[in-house]
């Protein structure tokens, strides 16, 4: 690694700025983000922020909790789409290899004595989508059996390389975060720098993003699947980045084809959650389609191509059992737009 993991980069102009306009300029109805709003106040005491950005203009935005403008946020799963645009980014610059290369020779000097032997037929591509076939168990609301075991390992490589493959499985579809931890792994051998230091030169600085964490594991990579803190704000220039085919403030920031190829559905729908993509899920509400950055306690960024808009919500990321945020997509911001 030519360079130490960083933890936490900050900035005396830690409050991000963000273009901004009333709903009602945008064809948006507040009436309906204020009755979301009201509805959190009752039925959301965990929530700690709610963001809406139509066609590029920050239109409402709201916070809870004691959290503000400067809060970080722990992102949780939602970690694993900005892997994933890492990931397209790092291909772009032909510092990856490619999706349909094995990744052993990569990673086997982490890997055990005796290793599955299916354990050379992992690819890039398997790994973005959560098809590598390792054993693993995922409950319906996402609950992964062996995460605590995994997060006290002394290695997460080594543990990850330890996992049999289970034959059957190999290109089905299954929830696990190991498969996100090691692209942060494959993108820290292929260029040298940890996921967080890449994130900071190739896609934070273009972003403006000057306040944020990130978590790394003991043998120094940052985690590939949890761990990134930052701004509400910063999670919606993310989206809105996103959104826009990978450019702001006019400039390309992650190749355009790289995001609609993530963005495709490559699984069967799970359980409420939707299908997944490279490390994004798609959903559909009352027929409009989006896509969007997931994680547990309602962490989430929504991307809506019909209405030109991005969504943030936020909230307390430490609990075990929370209320989705989801309805209040379907019930108050949709119809919001619709009017």
């Amino acid at each position: 690694m030519n360079q130490p993991t960083p933890i936490l980069v900050s900035s005396a102009a830690s409050i991000p700025s963000f273009p901004s306009a009333r709903p009602e300029d945008l064809d948006t109805d507040p009436a309906w983000l204020d009755d979301a709003d009201s509805l959190i106040l009752r039925k959301y005491p965990r929530m700690h922020s709610f963001l809406v950005v139509r066609r590029g203009q920050l239109i409402y935005e709201k916070y809870y909790n004691g959290y503000h403008i400067a809060s970080l946020n722990d992102l949780r799963s939602a970690t694993k789409s900005f892997m994933s645009v890492l990931i397209g980014i790092a291909l772009a610059r032909g510092e990856m290899q490619d999706l349909d290369s094995p990744v052993w020779g990569l990673v086997s000097k982490y890997a055990p004595s005796r290793p599955d032997p299916l354990w050379d037929t992992i690819t890039l591509r398997h790994l973005l989508t959560m098809t590598s076939g390792l054993y693993w168990e995922t409950g319906s609301k996402l609950g992964e059996k062996f995460i605590h075991r995994f997060h006290k390992s002394r290695s997460l490589a080594r543990f990850i390389l330890r996992l049999p493959v289970q034959e059957e499985m190999l290109g089905t579809f299954q929830y696990r975060s190991t498969d996100s931890h090691m692209l942060s792994v494959l993108l820290t051998e292929m260029t040298g720098y940890s996921a967080f230091s890449y994130a900071q030169s190739h896609l934070f600085e273009h972003l403006g993003i000057y306040h944020a964490g990130w978590s790394a594991s003991a043998e120094g990579h940052t985690m590939g699947h949890i761990g990134l803190s930052l701004t509400s704000r910063d999670m919606a220039k993310f989206g809105q980045m996103c959104l826009n085919g990978g450019i702001w403030e006019g400039k390309r920031v992650v190749p355009e084809e790289w995001l609609q190829q993530s963005f495709i559905p490559r699984s069967e729908p799970y359980f409420g959650y939707g299908s997944y993509g490279y490390q994004w899920w798609n959903g559909t509400e009352d027929g409009v389609h989006f896509t969007y950055a997931h994680g547990h306690g309602g962490q989430q960024i929504i991307l809506i191509p019909s209405l030109e808009a991005t969504v943030v919500f936020t909230a307390d990321s430490t609990v075990s059992r929370w209320r989705n945020p989801r309805q209040l997509l379907r019930n108050y911001v949709i119809p919001a737009m619709r009017t």
